[in-house]
């Protein structure tokens, strides 16, 4: 039903290698299997697990693929019916999660975007705060059309023109020194890595950051913008349209932001070690 249908949901979660400890680190993954659970209440699957059995499972598969790189583990719940028939009801329900090594999603330095012609579904449409596999044709929409246009990125706006965010990452600006970033109701995933990132500006930094409607016009203006997720991590724009943000270059926010991030996601700060989750016993 659901490779029919689009009625599955996922989750995409990160495994960090840590080459001096020997160690993967895999990053929030519990706030993951959260919101995979809060997917599945939208789209009526019954997972047979709990959240803490979720993460036992995952720790055990990634622990017997003994991967030492980098990993991206995707979790699947999904209606497994053979069955034809658009609906929710009276379909069964099955659970997968694979693991394959993965380096960087958006492989540049710093990324060239422009504004997609698909906008993003309000969330009377299909709700953006799932990762639900259907809307995803969405996303692969402006994602190629950025492509095929010479752009390493969409950026995708709502359907009143405001910014939303990229085909698989949020989207931070910079503001007079301070971060912005649409608010959820402007058809946003609630992303982990966006909320990792609002809490390392301001405990670290001591930056604010307001969520907010973002009009067009402010990307061309905007001192610095960057793009986060956890394939992505945090991948500084260079270009919208293009036209340079700032100077082209990445920012110095940017800079730190992903120093910062960087540490913390493959266990070497140890103040935020309880998002880390080690795989592998010692």
């Amino acid at each position: 039903h659901c490779l029919h249908y689009g009625t599955a949901v996922f989750e995409g979660i990160r495994g960090n290698w840590n080459s001096e400890q020997q160690q993967i680190y895999l990053f929030r993954l519990k706030e993951h299997y959260e919101r995979l659970h809060n997917g599945c209440r939208i789209l009526k699957i019954n997972l047979p697990y709990t959240i803490d059995e979720l993460c036992q499972i995952t720790i055990e598969l990634v622990e017997r693929c003994a991967f030492q790189e980098d990993i991206y583990i995707r979790p699947l719940a999904y209606k497994s019916s053979k069955a034809l028939g658009v609906r929710l009801h009276d379909l069964d329900s099955d659970f997968l999660v694979l693991i394959i090594p993965w380096g960087p999603y958006l492989d540049v330095d710093k990324a060239k975007c422009g504004i997609s012609s698909w906008r993003r579904p309000d969330d009377n449409v299909i709700p953006p705060r799932a990762k639900i596999t259907g809307l995803y044709a969405n996303n692969a929409l402006a994602k190629t059309e950025a492509i095929e246009h010479g752009f390493d990125e969409a950026i995708m706006l709502t359907p009143s023109g405001h910014v939303s965010e990229g085909s698989g990452e949020n989207i931070f600006l910079v503001i007079d020194g301070k971060l912005v970033t649409p608010a959820s109701y402007n058809n946003i995933l609630i992303g982990i890595t966006r909320n990792t990132v609002m809490e390392l500006a301001q405990n670290e930094l001591g930056i604010e950051t307001i969520e907010r409607q973002v009009d067009r016009g402010e990307l061309y203006v905007a001192e610095e913008c960057f793009l986060t997720g956890t394939a992505a991590h945090i991948t500084p724009i260079a270009e919208v349209d293009h036209r340079k943000i700032g100077n082209g270059e990445i920012g110095e926010i940017t800079k730190k932001l992903q120093k910062i991030y960087s540490d913390v996601i493959q266990g070497s700060n140890s103040k935020y070690l309880a998002w880390c989750t080690p795989a592998y016993k010692k």
